[in-house]
């Protein structure tokens, strides 16, 4: 029994290791950058739909970059570790749970289109809610608890926009100052987390 436990137990920390090397914080940084700029984009003439769509190559190009970091960078240092059956199950209720709510924000953003006359704080209040959800399930999920603190960061971006919105006259809802300041944030604590790892983990020197 004893033996079972400390199993998990490994199993759980390595799952939770996966996460470390902070190469998905930068990831979910780079995401959180459309916010900050579609915007100025869409004011420049693409429209809201474009302003969003024309980040999907630079998401791939990120995606790629970190995925060639982590095979030939952070591999060599921790490995790569196989996970059972209660882990696979874990992350198919995570997915099952995510496609949820993203439906239901999906929802919500339709009222908002089809009903313009709501309260500009309520459709704030809507996607906020929406962000904080998602992040604190994922958080939950996977083990990785600075999502929590992602998810608070980047629900509280809409709503401290529309603050500086409504008071200090900054255009698009406050939102290039909120998520980009959010988005450098995570970044930030990315990178970090990157460098701690390879001074933690430095490559193996091969004997003679």
């Amino acid at each position: 029994m004893s033996a079972s436990v400390d199993l998990k137990q490994a199993e759980r920390k390595a799952f939770r290791s996966a996460f470390q090397d902070g190469l998905w914080d930068i990831f979910i940084g780079c995401f959180i950058l459309i916010f900050a700029i579609a915007p100025w984009l869409s004011e420049a003439g693409l429209g809201d739909f474009w302003s969003s769509m024309i980040f999907l190559p630079f998401w791939a190009l990120i995606y790629l970059i970190t995925w060639v970091i982590r095979r030939h960078v952070v591999v060599p240092r921790i490995g790569i570790v196989r996970f059972g059956r209660s882990r696979k199950t874990r992350m198919f209720q995570f997915n099952l749970i995510m496609f949820v709510v993203l439906l239901v924000g999906l929802l919500l953003g339709l009222l908002s289109a089809l009903n313009p006359n709501v309260p500009g704080w309520v459709h704030t209040a809507r996607f906020g809610l929406v962000l904080l959800l998602s992040f604190s399930v994922a958080a939950y999920f996977l083990d990785f608890a600075q999502l929590y603190l992602y998810g608070v960061l980047i629900a509280l971006s809409p709503v401290v926009g529309e603050w500086l919105w409504t008071h200090a006259h900054i255009p698009h809802h406050g939102y290039p100052v909120t998520f980009s300041t959010t988005a450098a944030i995570i970044v930030l604590i990315g990178l970090v987390k990157f460098v701690r790892l390879l001074r933690a983990y430095p490559l193996p020197v091969e004997a003679p």
